[in-house]
């Protein structure tokens, strides 16, 4: 079966072409879509995606042609209009900016859909397959929308290595990026840029509706497993290009699956897992850590305990590990793993049926009680 897929991969031309090109796209996403999740601007890619729209039918209506590179600059100019309208405003009034992306949105996106309806219309053939752009239609990719995806996508990553550590300082903190002597408004303006960039290769492949998933899905999965921004970068990167093959293979596989889709749910497959096991930010992860700080305060309180009692009259049935769970109101496995802890740290010593703290026991129960 794997030996099939890999043969299919490498000598069928419509497989191999779908999957560069969703595996190019996925990699431009992910490390342009770090630097807005970064940058709190999730929805950006959302309302870019949307205003993109209108761009492809006014170039097809002033070109009449349906070559990719045209219909991606009109994208490209739109999606990038909107994003100055949506900077422009939050910067300029005191609209805040979900209000402003609402509206950038939903009235580009409008105008968009109407000049389609005027465009389905018009009485010519070259105007059939535009709606691609509305919900893509990875399948239908030939060799000239790889190069295009893959072009423009290599552009923008190079702009991003060879500016890479000022749009770093712009991502954690613009003001000090300002104090720096760094042109912030233009930085901003040129990584807002490139995100337009990464979002209108990849309207003919996941469309308008899901492009946004696109760019924020991968590098939200990335963000749980580390937390410096390199490693963010190239996970975000590698996860974006991995579900791009893996749902071009998939819809190859099974008929009348579309990429896009599949593509999406491959996605939300890794940032779910990501969620769930990451060593530090994962749902697994942080309950472990609970369940480790529970112990830890419990094992202090009963290092007290030990502590006050052990000099009186009534040591010995102080520290039997009876009285303690029924004293402490701690259940048998609980009061069973908290003692467990306390004697695997060298803070106490069972006898008997009993517990004697250590020399570094008492030292760390006066310490805890003088805090």
């Amino acid at each position: 079966m794997l030996g099939n897929i890999l043969y299919d991969l490498l000598f069928d031309y419509t497989l191999r072409t779908v999957a560069l090109g969703t595996a190019a796209l996925g990699l431009t996403s992910g490390i342009l879509g770090s630097f807005a999740v970064l940058r709190k601007q999730s929805l950006l890619g959302d309302a870019i995606a949307h205003a993109a729209l209108p761009g492809v039918a006014l170039a097809f209506l002033l070109t009449g042609s349906r070559d990719p590179l045209l219909l991606v600059l009109g994208a490209a100019l739109a999606g990038w209009l909107g994003a100055l309208f949506v900077m422009g405003v939050t910067r300029q009034t005191r609209i805040k900016q979900d209000a402003a992306l609402g509206v950038v949105l939903s009235v580009f996106f409008g105008f968009g859909m109407v000049l389609l309806t005027i465009i389905q219309r018009m009485p010519t053939a070259s105007k059939a397959g535009l709606d691609r752009f509305l919900f893509g239609q990875a399948a239908t990719l030939l060799a000239r929308d790889v190069l295009t995806t893959a072009g423009l996508g290599s552009i923008a990553v190079t702009i991003v290595i060879l500016l890479w550590k000022e749009f770093k300082l712009l991502s954690f903190d613009p003001a000090y990026t300002q104090s720096m002597g760094y042109p912030v408004q233009r930085l901003d303006v040129l990584l807002t840029t490139l995100t337009v960039i990464a979002i209108v290769v990849g309207l003919q492949t996941v469309g308008v509706v899901l492009m946004s998933a696109m760019l924020v899905a991968p590098a939200a999965a990335a963000r749980q497993w580390t937390n410096r921004l390199e490693p963010m970068v190239l996970l975000s990167g590698t996860f974006g290009a991995l579900v791009g093959v893996l749902g071009a293979i998939t819809s190859a596989q099974v008929a009348q699956l579309p990429t896009g889709p599949t593509i999406v749910l491959y996605m939300s497959g890794v940032v779910l897992v990501s969620l769930m096991i990451a060593p530090e930010r994962g749902v697994v992860a942080q309950l472990r850590r609970r369940r480790r700080q529970r112990v830890q305060f419990a094992a202090e309180v009963l290092t007290i305990h030990l502590l006050n009692h052990e000099s009186g009259t009534n040591a010995e049935f102080e520290t039997a590990i009876v009285h303690l769970q029924q004293h402490l109101q701690w259940d048998k496995e609980f009061a069973q793993r908290v003692t467990r802890w306390i004697v695997t740290n060298g803070l106490a010593e069972r006898t008997d049926g009993h517990l004697r703290l250590t020399a570094y026991g008492r030292e760390t129960a006066r310490r805890a009680m003088t805090h």
